[in-house]
């Protein structure tokens, strides 16, 4: 049996930080409400957990060994995050806040092929595979296992972050505060793909 209350922590932490996922996810609560934010909760969960998984077959050994991948994902990840970052940013909103939000929604697919073109991602399947994965006959028991348990982390966190957004659309009535905040999460999602250049 792996130790599974230090991966669980591990997990916990890597999935409530602030990163590109948790702003998808707020952003398109404050929009969209909570069930706008459902497929991007379900797609960043079952994305994640499943890199773990094909680290675990042994995919994230290319990824450690061929640095032109690397730079081909770090490359694909930065122009995607840029992409969402400016359908946030130049996205319209309503005049007033009970009214739809026009403008496009971001779904599973979207969240799912986010974390499959996140480097950062990998490197931390990478790093839960070399640590918590035992060698040997178990091996494949204990990635699965990994895989799940990061799911059902995962899951709660990110769905944390909808709940904040659904809280702090009631404090958005304007039309200027919702625009601003809108613009705010677009730039640190910009900011958080151009981080992957820094050494």
């Amino acid at each position: 049996m792996i130790e599974l209350l230090p991966f669980a922590l591990f997990a916990f932490v890597a999935s409530i930080t602030p990163g590109p996922t948790n702003v998808l996810v707020l952003s398109h609560s404050v929009r969209f409400g909570l069930l706008g934010a459902l497929p991007i909760v379900l797609g960043g969960c079952i994305g994640a957990a499943l890199v773990v998984l094909t680290v675990g077959l042994g995919v994230g050994d290319a990824l450690t060994t061929h640095s032109g991948l690397q730079v081909l994902m770090k490359a694909g990840g930065i122009l995607w995050l840029s992409y969402l970052a400016w359908q946030i940013y130049s996205a319209e909103e309503p005049e007033h806040r009970s009214a739809q939000a026009p403008g496009p929604r971001f779904g599973f697919l979207a969240s799912a092929g986010l974390q499959v073109i996140n480097p950062k991602a990998w490197m931390m399947a990478v790093a839960v595979i070399s640590v918590f994965a035992r060698p040997g006959a178990d091996r494949w028991h204990d990635v699965a296992q990994l895989s799940l348990v990061f799911f059902c982390v995962s899951l709660p966190c990110l769905a944390a972050w909808a709940v904040l957004g659904r809280g702090a659309a009631a404090f958005l009535a304007p039309r200027a505060h919702r625009v601003a905040l809108n613009r705010g999460l677009a730039v640190l999602l910009l900011l958080s793909a151009l981080a992957s250049l820094l050494p």
